[in-house]
């Protein structure tokens, strides 16, 4: 028993520890390449992935979408992922490693907003508390920037939260055509959608980009987020979610910060104020209080939101 349960346990501390580094990595391959730089080389890889992803899974016979599910997976998969990653790569460029891993955690609280939006849920005590020691947190976590009028890194925070409640969306809204489609499908397809728009977003940069220039990490690096962090971190993360539960794993992501703080420490040579170390902790225990406290039922006066439809 303890053999079945300690590889799903080791695979989910690789991805958060692969998802932890990929923050200093990322910002310094921003850094190199400018934000559309690097989003045009990584969708050059992600088709690649993508047709690799739903051959290994389906063969030749990838699954079909209803006529009426395509248009969803357009709208949701450019939310999701393109002005999702656009965003939170802008947001990054004015902020810092450990800053984005932080504010991006808050996801959570913003799923448990947009759900009660809908009049999927109420909020009890507990996640009512969570999302305001979250949101106090938040503004300690801001408080130098915002006292030293450093506009262009509150910004980046404000774009990277931003980023964060788009992506909650996108979790809210695509659960529909996961729970028909399952997240193979719907990850490789949407990854094949978001393509074409990205690489005519990010064209220009591309074009200017000297790539002779760009030193080996460059290119080993960026390859690491596309497949590693990405394709087979979030194949490895939903592994464990399915071996483990998802009450017993999801806890470790908040263990990503910390990596994503260390790292950004050691090779960036990032520094931490008193007030940003105690803002994090802040916002992270709120996450955690609003993310594991007892949901109570849905509002009986409000339907929850129809399944996507053109």
């Amino acid at each position: 028993m303890r053999d079945r349960h300690t590889a799903p346990l080791i695979a989910a501390l690789a991805v958060v520890l692969t998802w932890g580094v990929n923050f200093p990595l990322s910002k310094a391959l921003f850094t190199q390449l400018g934000p559309e730089g690097f989003l045009g080389l990584r969708y050059l890889l992600v088709p690649l992935c993508a047709v690799a992803l739903l051959c290994w899974r389906f063969g030749t016979a990838w699954p079909r979408l209803d006529r009426s599910e395509v248009g969803p997976l357009v709208r949701l998969t450019l939310i999701g992922q393109g002005l999702h990653l656009l965003l939170a790569a802008y947001g990054m460029q004015g902020s810092t490693a450990f800053s984005a891993s932080v504010l991006l955690a808050c996801g959570p609280v913003f799923t448990l907003l947009i759900l009660r939006a809908s009049g999927v849920e109420r909020l009890s005590r507990g996640q009512v508390a969570g999302v305001a020691m979250a949101a106090s947190g938040a503004l300690l976590f801001t408080s130098d920037k915002l006292l030293a009028a450093d506009w262009h890194a509150g910004i980046g925070d404000l774009t990277l939260l931003a980023a964060a409640a788009l992506f909650s969306y996108y979790t809210v809204a695509s659960k529909p055509l996961i729970l028909h489609h399952g997240g193979v499908t719907v990850l490789g397809y949407g990854s094949l959608v978001c393509t074409l728009p990205m690489l005519l977003w990010c064209a220009p940069e591309l074009a200017a980009l000297d790539w002779q220039a760009q030193p080996g990490w460059v290119w080993s690096g960026t390859v690491w987020q596309v497949a590693g962090g990405g394709f087979i971190g979030w194949l490895a993360w939903g592994w464990a979610n399915e071996k483990r539960g998802v009450a017993r794993t999801a806890p470790l992501i908040y263990l990503m910060p910390l990596v994503a703080g260390l790292i950004a420490w050691l090779w960036g040579g990032e520094q931490f104020s008193v007030p940003k170390l105690l803002g994090a902790g802040v916002i992270l225990a709120g996450v955690a209080l609003a993310q594991f406290s007892p949901s109570r039922p849905g509002l009986p006066a409000r339907p929850p939101p129809p399944e996507p439809s053109c």
